[in-house]
């Protein structure tokens, strides 16, 4: 770790503990904080402050939108501080690189399952440099050696002269401390906290309705703000009329902006009623017309021709002499996120600064994206991160987009002031920024045994990185966010080949909720189920058998969910079983599905998963994001497209017609955490993979079907 040049300055060291006794608060975090937050005299890093009322608080550096962050790092900093849970609160970090970075990104944000993994040792540290300063604190008051105090459950004690205290009583002389440059934590046989249930610290606000969400916060004189965005990608403002949406009572003004055209008014039900009413004429020389079917067999013929190699192993001209060759071409529509709640911001700015109150998924983005907009240094810009009712990937946005609307609303307004920027459910589910379109193209060739002898599988989809500010991280090379679970198995499967072909488009796309994978795993773990089965091998026997030895976890968590379900098959009592395995975001998961046929369609009645993420730091948390993650997989599966009509318009609008999961169509689910004592990986993202093509297997199984086109709904236009 470097040297430390100043007590108040900060350290970023191997384990990634940053000291600062000062930290930075917006006056959202004021207002949120409350009086507790203003009786803190003991900030012994950036991410923890002790009141005199000995609550802690947190300061979270990655954004909660339910995936649990505020609760589970909070976990780690009350397990090296020896805190009591009820003690903890948790609240959300402002923009700040400096402090608050993404160990795993270089720059503040929260994907890619990445919280828990960079924060781990991070956090812990933090919380082990807290205690040390009021454990020397209280020796030096009592007079004795700091080896003889202890600390539990948010009490310092000296049982030799029987003296005790809480950490308010002593968070001033703490602040007066040395700050410890690294130091040391708990073994896990020492461990208190960390892998045992933990309430959620944020449940209670969620409930009473205390949380703040974008739409909670009003600043004085603020103005609504809808914008109408072209009805097709990549069309643009030819002429406009405003002259009747300025009629509207409470419209206070319209303007156009580089994304559309933005009505300003008093209230949400004017600045709509006035978007309705504009007259707008678009530029449609370099929209997208092409209608979701044109666009899948474009990409269908993408992927026949093979695309780029990505991944080659060995020589497949085995494949091509097999006994017998399996082939099959899996399809898959756009996908909107859909969160409960639309995308919105505030900004607010006043003497050439700006202030954002905002679901900010990556403010390293957002903050220079929205100062270029303003004409202004990012220095003048301040964000404060809020919670979000959900993001699935949506507010992940390497544009910044929207981010750069806000912006240039709050430009295009010509005077100081406030404006909250409102997406509704429709703008966002017709705005793009979708999961992409992907085909798979699969071949898999069998000896004479059985053995699988070749494998080549062909992704066409368009790139999520390429043209965006994140370009830089690919190197030159392609984006493997477009294919990642198609490289690198596990799987022993002879020669292998891997390719992309990258597709060009108008429509915004975006990661969705585990990214790659949610579509790989589908095509890898049919495919492979239907090749298994041409093999005369059991789904879950004939994986096992696959995988090399050293690959303990996959085997733990396929045998595992297999034991769970009692498997013995893929078919008894009249219901179709099915298995699917997959590693991603370094967490394993595998899935067994038990599926009923009703009506020609396939109703999942229970769900058997087993997940080795690493230690638990919370097993509540890892449960319920495994069944979150369960119900949103499914949900897709069964349900959810994005389709657009010949000339490029988006048929779907809201969930009527993008329905989500029905409570009665959520099956029954047991989670399994396999114990483990390597570092954290996430679950946000793991839990999603699976289950699909575990579905598909069970479905099959079922019915004889191969499910090679999603959602098992499907009607494409």
């Amino acid at each position: 770790m470097a040297p430390m040049t100043s007590r108040r300055g900060f350290l970023a060291g191997s384990a990634g503990l940053m000291l600062a006794v000062t930290l930075p608060f917006g006056r959202a975090r004021a207002q949120v904080a409350g009086e507790a937050m203003a009786a803190s005299p003991f900030a012994p890093n950036a991410f923890i402050r002790i009141g005199t009322d000995d609550l802690v608080t947190v300061m979270i550096k990655h954004i909660e939108m339910g995936q649990g962050p505020y609760t589970g790092l909070a976990t780690l900093v009350a397990e090296e501080l020896d805190a009591d849970w009820s003690q903890m609160r948790a609240e959300g970090a402002p923009a700040n690189d400096a402090l608050y970075a993404n160990l795993a990104f270089g720059a503040q944000g929260t994907g890619g399952s990445t919280a828990m993994a960079n924060s781990y040792m991070q956090m812990r540290k933090a919380g082990a440099a807290a205690r040390a300063m009021l454990v020397a604190a209280a020796a030096a008051k009592w007079g004795v050696p700091d080896a003889e105090i202890t600390v539990s459950a948010g009490i310092i004690a000296h049982e030799p002269s029987g003296q005790s205290s809480g950490f308010g009583a002593l968070a001033q002389a703490a602040s007066d401390q040395p700050i410890p440059e690294d130091p040391p934590v708990k073994t896990a046989d020492q461990f208190v906290l960390i892998g045992t249930d933990r309430p959620r610290l944020d449940t209670v606000a969620k409930t009473d309705g205390t949380a703040q969400f974008t739409l909670d916060v009003y600043r004085d004189d603020m103005l609504t703000v809808v914008v109408a965005h072209p009805p097709m990608f990549g069309a643009t403002v030819a002429t406009m009329d405003d002259s009747a949406a300025l009629a509207v009572r409470g419209v206070q003004m319209v303007r156009q902006i580089p994304s559309g055209v933005a009505v300003y008014a008093t209230n949400t039900f004017a600045a709509l009623k006035g978007r309705d009413a504009l007259s707008i004429t678009w530029d449609q020389s370099a929209a997208e017309t092409r209608s979701s079917a044109q666009m899948m067999d474009d990409f269908s013929a993408a992927a026949a021709e093979g695309g780029i190699t990505v991944e080659e192993d060995g020589d497949l001209s085995p494949l091509e002499k097999a006994a017998q060759v399996l082939e099959a071409e899996y399809r898959f529509p756009y996908l909107a996120h859909a969160p409960m709640e639309p995308l919105d911001a505030v900004i607010e700015t006043k003497g050439g600064k700006a202030e954002m109150w905002f679901g900010s998924q990556f403010p390293t983005f957002d903050k220079p994206t929205v100062a270029k907009a303003l004409g202004i240094a990012p220095e003048d810009v301040t964000i404060n991160v809020l919670m979000a009712g959900g993001s699935f990937g949506r507010r992940a946005q390497g544009s910044a987009h929207l981010a750069a609307e806000a912006g240039e609303v709050a430009k295009a307004a010509g005077r100081d002031g406030a404006f909250k920027l409102v997406w509704t459910r429709e703008d966002d589910v017709k705005g793009g920024y979708y999961r992409p379109m992907t085909v798979h193209r699969l071949r898999a060739g069998l000896d004479e045994q059985g053995r699988i002898v070749g494998w080549e599988n062909t992704v066409a989809n368009q790139s999520i990185l390429m043209g965006t500010p994140m370009e830089p991280t690919l190197k030159g090379g392609p984006d493997a966010t477009s294919y990642e679970g198609s490289s690198n198995l596990p799987y022993q499967f002879g020669a292998r080949r891997i390719g992309w072909a990258r597709m060009e488009s108008p429509v915004s796309v975006l990661w969705w909720r585990s990214v790659g994978h949610t579509h790989t795993a589908y095509a890898v773990e049919t495919f492979l189920d239907e090749v298994l089965a041409a093999a005369g091998q059991d789904a879950v026997q004939g994986r096992l058998d696959l995988l090399p030895l050293e690959a303990s976890r996959e085997r733990a968590v396929i045998e595992e969910a297999a034991r769970m379900s009692g498997w013995s098959g893929p078919t008894r009592d009249g219901k179709g079983y099915g298995v699917a395995m997959v590693k991603s975001f370094g967490t394993y998961v595998a899935q067994v599905v038990e599926v009923e046929d009703r009506d020609g369609l396939p109703h999942v009645t229970r769900v058997w998963c087993a997940v080795d993420c690493g230690i638990a730091v919370n097993p509540n948390i890892i449960r319920a994001q495994m069944e979150g993650g369960i119900g949103y997989a499914l949900g897709t599966a069964l349900h959810s497209r994005i389709t657009m009509a010949e000339g490029g318009m988006v048929q779907q609008s809201n969930f009527d017609d993008y329905p989500m999961l029905r409570i009665a169509e959520m099956p029954m689910v047991e989670v399994s955490i396999i114990a483990s004592d390597v570092d954290p990986t996430g679950v946000g993202e793991p839990g999603v993979p699976p289950l699909g093509p575990a579905l598909a297997n069970a479905w099959r199984a079922l019915t004889g079907k191969s499910q090679r086109s999603l959602p098992f709904d499907e009607v494409m236009s």
